[in-house]
């Protein structure tokens, strides 16, 4: 009796999956799954792959999970299925892309050797694969992540597979930004945009998850339980509140103290918390909501009162580009230093 895997993709995605079914008699070539970071993509994408490859599907479209190619998927065995993702991800054995910004930035700062895009030579690989009869004469299947980890020659190289897609082939991709890739990439996948559990939906499984300030930690993290329970887990928030304290109190005499404290704590982190902030301050401004931080909505309202919105704009637009260059500081005290500079200058 093939086993229950409904269970296998999270509680908001049901109604995905039932969306997903209907391409199932007939399949594109390639599909590209995209939506927020931290709402489980790659796991629903990989529960999509195993379904495809499996001897026995459910009618509902789940694999049975009991089959000999479900025993070889799920020990990433199977001949006719390949993984595609940066080196960091499986030197670090991230499995799924509920993993945060944050978590990936504070795994792979310990080392500098594991690439985290996605290589020519990886999609080169892909050729033999492909150029070999299936093993059941079902289909191949590769599923590739996330898509925008691909650099311009590997992103060419795909592309070239994808104008003239070998028979009997499936490739599936995930994002969290299609607003990266290729425009041509683009054009050749059938786009899925995956939901966004509701408020009600996310919390309660956090809360089943036993997190505690379940809502503001799902605040924080824009709507995405993954991201939040990870966020939850980790041990950065006192850093986070020590920022968030000098942004609520602009004072130059605590520069030089703060940036010490935060040199150890991963710059593209301490960018994002920054960039969350001032997209508060705007949105504040402007609509008089609050996304990331409602917990410091009065301190947020203070600072706003004080600023122009073109400040504001100003200064996510100056935000934007220091994330570009966080992973490439040479000095993270004076990247920080020149970083709460800069915000300090927005009062005079």
């Amino acid at each position: 009796m093939a086993n229950d895997m409904s269970e296998a993709i999270y509680p908001w995605q049901h109604e995905d999956w039932d969306r997903l079914q209907r391409l199932r008699d007939r399949l594109p070539h390639a599909i590209l799954f995209h939506g927020a970071q931290g709402i489980g993509k790659v796991g629903f994408a990989e529960q999509f792959a195993q379904s495809v490859l499996c001897e026995s599907p459910a009618k509902v479209g789940f694999a049975c999970g009991s089959c000999a190619s479900c025993g070889w998927f799920l020990q990433y065995g199977h001949p006719d299925y390949r993984r595609v993702r940066p080196e960091i991800l499986d030197i670090d054995n991230m499995e799924d892309e509920g993993e945060s910004e944050e978590g990936a930035t504070k795994k792979s700062a310990s080392s500098k050797t594991p690439s985290k895009e996605i290589r020519i030579e990886q999609v080169r690989s892909l050729a033999g694969f492909m150029n070999v009869s299936t093993h059941r004469s079902g289909l191949r299947v590769v599923l590739l992540y996330p898509a925008e980890a691909l650099n311009s020659a590997s992103a060419n190289a795909l592309l070239k597979t994808l104008e003239e897609p070998p028979p009997g082939t499936l490739f599936i991709l995930v994002s969290h930004r299609p607003d990266r890739l290729l425009p041509t990439i683009l054009s050749r996948c059938r786009k899925f945009p995956m939901s966004l559990p509701s408020p009600e939906d996310a919390l309660a499984w956090l809360n089943d998850n036993e997190v505690s300030d379940a809502a503001q930690w799902l605040a924080l993290h824009g709507g995405a339980p993954l991201a939040a329970l990870m966020a939850a887990e980790d041990e950065s928030a006192g850093d986070r509140e020590l920022l968030l304290g000098l942004l609520a109190k602009p004072d130059a005499a605590q520069v030089l103290t703060v940036a010490e404290r935060l040199q150890k704590t991963p710059i593209p982190l301490l960018v994002a918390w920054q960039q969350r902030w001032l997209y508060d301050l705007f949105s504040l401004k402007l609509s008089g909501r609050v996304r990331y931080y409602p917990q410091h909505q009065p301190r947020l309202k203070a600072i706003a009162d004080r600023l122009s919105a073109d400040q504001l704009q100003q200064a996510l637009r100056d935000a934007n580009n220091r994330r570009a260059v966080a992973d490439h500081s040479l000095s993270a005290r004076l990247f920080i230093e020149d970083m709460l500079l800069a915000y300090l200058s927005l009062f005079g």
